[in-house]
């Protein structure tokens, strides 16, 4: 495994305890926060490196993760108010180049977090037992994907990306 890739590992499921849905909550209660120290006094130049060779760069990484969590805010919501629902799956890579991505401040982006997580850790946070068992379907997968599998991914993924910027920000030297 390419710890540039994966500094903190791969997501695995595990089984529903009260720890993980305390530490998870956390998790997505604080992206923004961490997110926000990770990249703290970057310049232009920094934000542009590239965290390993082919990879996206800070900035591209700063607005996938609103991207991305904008749908897992939606995703969620479709799991607990409709049945097996089928999400929408989107190329992550073809809107890691558009023109909000490549023009606009990364701090939108962090503003955009700040708000959200809130939104996705009150969400979260009022969940019944039985309802971390409703599911979607992922069609790129071709899966059934469980609330509890997409809580536990999204509070990886989140720090999964501040943890590449922090390795870079150490491979580089950047105080």
């Amino acid at each position: 495994m390419d710890e540039s890739i994966y500094p903190i590992g791969k997501y695995t499921e595990q089984p529903i305890s009260e720890t993980l849905i305390r530490d998870w909550l956390l998790d997505i209660k604080f992206l923004a926060s961490s997110l926000e120290h990770a990249v703290l006094n970057l310049d232009e130049y920094q934000l542009n490196t590239s965290y390993r060779e082919g990879g996206w760069s800070i900035k591209q990484i700063v607005h996938h993760l609103a991207d991305s969590h904008m749908n897992a805010f939606i995703r969620c919501k479709l799991a607990l108010t409709e049945e097996n629902p089928t999400i929408k799956p989107y190329n992550q890579d073809d809107w890691s180049v558009m023109p909000d991505v490549m023009n606009v401040p990364i701090n939108v982006s962090i503003t955009l977090l700040h708000a959200l997580q809130q939104r996705l850790h009150v969400l979260l946070s009022n969940v019944s037992e039985s309802q971390w068992n409703n599911t979607l379907h992922h069609p790129e997968y071709n899966r059934q994907m469980s609330l509890w599998f997409v809580f536990g991914l999204y509070a990886w993924h989140g720090k999964h990306h501040v943890a590449q910027i922090q390795a870079l920000r150490t491979k580089m030297n950047w105080q």
